[in-house]
């Protein structure tokens, strides 16, 4: 156990089954996913000698009754001439007389006497069927554990980590294929089972928020994690066989891209204090702890000058005294005058809410590109739709125009869900069996339906239809639809069993920014939103104002400082194109692929 018996097993001429089963490369043991994923589910790999890692999700312990650990009187079958007789009542209850009975018992019938007496019973030996999963798949491996080689218990709490050694063998149950035989114990990882607030089955998923540290050792939570990786290498493999380039952006910026939402702000706040130098190990120095050193100072030059061999230190030591007076001279004045050093910031800083107004520019240099990374939001909301930081991917196209960069949001998503589909079979037919039974068939729907097009105030003619059954939600011209509203919008515009994602375009320019394309009508703006049944509104985008007249025309109306916009000005001023953006929400996008409906239940460790 320990290290020592891991060089035993690594080192050496024999490795474990390096052709058959590949180890992990950087943990020296194999990953279950390369035995329980194969295609015979293991059976190819029967025989082989393995180390496996993982942690215990259940167990059963099974005894086996032996025949030495079996008193003798319980399995002999008394007959006539066994039975109790007086002189035996009288020489277990009455010790004079069992005494004197000894001397004159016949030999033989000592040694009957002796036989019928009750051996110690003997240890019943066990053997411990472990559920055990390591993260790299779904499925666990079933992990056969003797008594003879460690004691039982100490392995059958849940959430017990243990690195063992065995030989992979068929399993004789109906619902495993293999098993393996531990042989060796590498490492045991205790569990406290009383505190342990996994040990309890199918907890509700309202209460894992609660311990968000702990919950990824669950299959809902584990199977959340996998369908949000798996979207996000697709991400990557999307834009990149589009030929768009990957730019990190400045999380902490002054440009705010949605004007009039409410920001997180980065600010140092004005600090008014005496104004201090700081010594290493004591802090804050004041006026007479500076002239005492003033006074060690002087001395120490005393001493150093009596000596030609002390010069260098001596010109450091004047170098230092100067110094010392000169921090002195300032405490004084500061000191007499009572004045205060104000230090203050140069401007405004605050955690962005969108990329979008930065990727302009490497959009008007490298063409395409994209981005991913948190963004932030202040304004109050319920926290089961929107949190303070979410994560958003956000692109930006040159030479595009609002159809361009709608169809390309539309094939994005497309891909996503073929994609979690096509690689994730397992986990959607878990999650699929546990939350909705319909989530293959929805993905399946927005993967290979056409999304439907429509303007804004065609929008508002559907719900102008649906006023009769929902008449408290307003249809007022220029107002920005709620999600109450958009929920209407996709069921009377499709009217289909399995409803379509729909998008909606052309919306009144006042709910929109001043960066957005001004449309020929002058009351619309070329913007699109792209709402998924289920989720709602999943992707914002837009074709950007490439006029500079028009952009100016709309910054006045609103009351911004062009100052603070002057170099985004500038990219209609230098080489201006047409170019447009969107900006999904991602966890939004996760919340699709996993039938969830809080958004804190896709997020690791959720800020609202």
């Amino acid at each position: 156990m320990g290290t020592s018996t891991l060089e035993e097993v690594f080192k050496g001429e024999e490795k474990p089954a390096a052709a058959l089963v590949p180890q992990s490369k950087y943990s020296k043991r194999v990953v279950l996913k390369s035995v329980l994923g194969r295609s015979d589910g293991g059976v190819g790999l029967v025989g082989e000698r393995v180390v496996v890692g993982g942690w215990v999700n259940s167990h059963i312990e099974v005894k086996k009754e032996e025949a030495s650990a079996v008193p003798v009187v319980a399995r002999m079958a008394r007959t006539e001439s066994d039975k109790v007789t007086c002189v035996e009542i009288l020489q277990t209850r009455v010790p004079l007389f069992r005494s004197i009975l000894k001397v004159f018992t016949p030999h033989h019938e000592k040694e009957r006497r002796e036989a019928v007496v009750p051996q110690p019973v003997k240890a019943v030996p066990s053997t411990a069927y472990l559920q055990v999963n390591d993260g790299s798949s779904l499925s666990n491996l079933q992990v056969v554990l003797h008594s003879s080689t460690a004691p039982i218990g100490q392995f059958t709490q849940v959430g017990t980590s243990i690195l063992v050694e065995g030989i992979i063998e068929r399993s004789e149950q109906r619902n495993q294929v293999i098993e393996l035989k531990v042989e060796k114990i590498l490492h045991l990882g205790f569990v406290n089972h009383d505190r342990y607030p996994l040990a309890k089955k199918r907890i509700p998923i309202e209460d894992l928020r609660t311990i968000p540290h702990l919950r990824p050792r669950t299959k809902t939570v584990q199977s959340i994690a996998r369908i949000r990786g798996a979207l996000s290498r697709a991400t990557h493999t999307f834009f990149q066989n589009h030929d768009f380039i990957e730019v990190h952006m400045p999380v902490v910026t002054n440009v705010d891209a949605k004007v009039f939402s409410e920001k997180l702000q980065e600010t140092t706040e004005k600090v008014d204090q005496q104004p201090t130098s700081m010594d290493d190990d004591n802090g804050p120095v004041n006026l007479r702890v500076v002239r005492e050193a003033i006074k060690e100072k002087a001395d120490r030059i005393n001493e150093l000058s009596r000596s030609d061999s002390n010069k260098e230190a001596l010109v450091l030591a004047l170098q230092d005294l100067k110094k010392t007076i000169g921090l002195a001279s300032e405490l004084e004045e500061n000191e007499k005058q009572g004045s205060k050093v104000t230090y203050n910031t140069e401007q405004e800083m605050h955690l962005t809410a969108s990329y979008q107004l930065h990727l302009e520019s490497y959009a008007c240099a490298l063409g395409n590109v994209y981005t991913f990374g948190p963004t932030f939001r202040a304004e109050k909301s319920l926290p089961s739709k929107h949190l303070a930081e979410s994560w958003t991917v956000e692109l930006e196209m040159a030479f595009a125009d609002l159809e361009d960069v709608s169809n390309c949001a539309e094939d994005y998503i497309k891909f996503l869900c073929q994609s979690v589909l096509e690689n994730c079979p397992e986990v959607i037919k878990f999650i699929a069996k546990r939350v909705d039974n319909t989530l293959r068939d929805c993905l399946e729907s927005v993967a290979t339906s056409s999304f439907q097009r429509i303007t804004y105030t065609e929008a508002l003619e559907h719900l102008e239809k649906a006023m009769e059954k929902a008449p408290e939600g307003k249809t007022e011209w220029g107002l920005a639809l709620t999600e109450e509203q958009e929920r209407h919008v996709i069921y009377l515009s499709t009217n289909q069993v399995y409803k379509k994602p729909v998008i909606i375009y052309n919306h009144p320019k006042d709910v929109k920014p001043f960066f957005v394309h001004l449309n020929d009508d002058g009351k619309t703006v070329a913007a699109f939103d792209v709402i998924i049944p289920g989720v709602g509104k999943l992707v914002r985008g837009s074709q950007k104002e490439e006029r500079v007249d028009k952009l100016n025309q709309r910054m006045e109306e609103l009351g911004l400082s062009k100052e603070q916009y002057e170099w985004y000005l500038d990219l209609r001023r230098h080489g201006t194109v047409k170019h447009s953006g969107f900006s999904l929400e991602f966890d939004h996008l996760v919340l699709l692929a996993t039938a969830q409906r809080d958004v804190r239940d896709v997020v690791a460790f959720p800020r609202s």
